[in-house]
């Protein structure tokens, strides 16, 4: 009987010793995790504040962009408008540059001696114009 409680008390000291050990490897693997979860989390957070940062960087470069890219649009617009009138008038404005460059000419004859009273060009079918209504 004597043996038999010897013996149970020597498993009940190495079954104690045992747990023990068991828990006190389980305490510091506990600790061990929860540094490395607090490590994690602390790198977690300062990479999410530098994207926070790099995406409101970003969102204001997109303002930025989208602001000058309206402004090119109505420049565009503008250099379109311009150029459709030009297109536009470019025969008009041909004819009366022609008409001026042709009266600057007679001018010039005029100042230098020449006698045009007797020429007429555009009046002589106005009269013919006329006497045929007549």
């Amino acid at each position: 009987l004597i043996k038999d409680l010897d013996k149970e008390m020597t498993e009940a000291e190495v079954s104690e010793k045992d747990a023990q050990a068991e828990y006190e490897q389980m305490m510091a693997d506990s600790a061990a995790k929860r540094t490395a979860d607090a490590k994690s989390l602390t790198e977690t957070s300062a990479a999410k504040a530098d994207m926070d940062a790099e995406l409101e960087s970003h969102g204001e470069e997109k303002k930025a962009s989208a602001s000058e890219l309206m402004a090119v649009l109505r420049y565009t617009q503008s250099l379109h408008a311009e150029c459709d009138w030009l297109v536009q008038y470019h025969e008009v404005r041909k004819s009366a540059r022609e008409e001026e460059t042709d009266s600057l000419k007679k001018a010039k004859a005029v100042l230098s001696g020449a006698d045009f009273a007797l020429v007429q060009t555009r009046s002589r079918a106005f009269l013919e114009r006329s006497s045929q209504h007549m």
